[in-house]
């Protein structure tokens, strides 16, 4: 009988541990992938809190009323003239519809103040005192149609973020972008410069800090409104808000048709 070598035996074994090893490796379920963060925990900075809008731009459109006729620069189309050009405050009263200058497409022209909150980890809410309207901010894939053809419309919204280097860096800051649909017919003025049902409107909303003034925060809404039937090109409007520090002048109050 003959003695196998125990230089033989060592190699064979190791090489035997070595693929029960690499067998069971390959049979064992591989680690479950971590959940995306919410859009809560994917925010770059905090815009919750209480907010007023400055009126830097367009004083005499947004503070007052125009008179009916008044929208020079305004990209009209010969519908949306129309429209505009026979606004009246007091049929809109007498048909209910007073607040449309409160939608989506014309609120944050209008002076007012702005609570922004969670309602839950995926959406953020922003009410506004003036009208007392609610605008929800929907993150994520899956989100329904809830809103639409209300005032405020379908608003589908993500953070645009700006890192120190490449991909897995620190986030430094970021931006956040909003498309919002499905809207009811308004005007972005209140004397009834009008966008319709199919208009689209797209905000950019970003936090800035003013170098010579720490203490305070400013929000920078850059919106771009579209609308095939009313106008003949995008409408873009900058329009800046100043944090405040508590909720003592929020005062939230109805929709004014003129």
């Amino acid at each position: 009988m003959k003695t196998i070598s125990r230089h033989l035996i060592l190699p064979a074994l190791a090489s035997c541990l070595v693929l029960v090893a690499c067998t069971a490796q390959a049979q064992a379920p591989a680690p479950p992938a971590p959940a995306p963060a919410s859009a809560r925990e994917a925010a770059p900075h905090d815009l919750t809190g209480y907010w007023v809008a400055l009126v830097t731009e367009d004083w005499r459109f947004r503070m007052v009323p125009a008179p009916v006729g008044d929208h020079p620069g305004v990209p009209l189309s010969p519908a949306g003239l129309e429209k505009a050009d026979t606004w009246n405050p007091e049929q809109d009263i007498a048909a209910g519809e007073e607040c449309r200058a409160y939608g989506a497409g014309g609120i944050m022209r209008i002076p007012t103040r702005l609570h922004v909150s969670w309602q839950n980890d995926n959406v953020l809410s922003i009410e506004t005192d003036a009208g007392r309207q609610t605008r929800l901010l929907q993150f994520g894939p899956a989100q329904d149609h809830a809103g639409s053809g209300t005032w405020q419309g379908v608003s589908h919204a993500r953070w645009n973020l700006q890192r120190a280097g490449g991909f897995g860096s620190p986030v430094v800051n970021g931006t956040l972008a909003v498309m919002t649909r499905e809207m009811r017919p308004g005007y972005f003025r209140r004397n009834g410069a009008p966008y319709s049902e199919q208009a689209t409107l797209t905000e950019y909303i970003e936090l800035l800090k003013h170098d010579n003034d720490q203490d305070y925060d400013y929000l920078m809404v850059t919106s771009i409104l579209e609308d095939p039937v009313y106008l003949t090109s995008r409408v873009i409007t900058s329009t800046h808000f100043k944090r405040e520090a508590d909720a003592s002048k929020w005062d939230p109050a109805p929709c004014l048709a003129r």
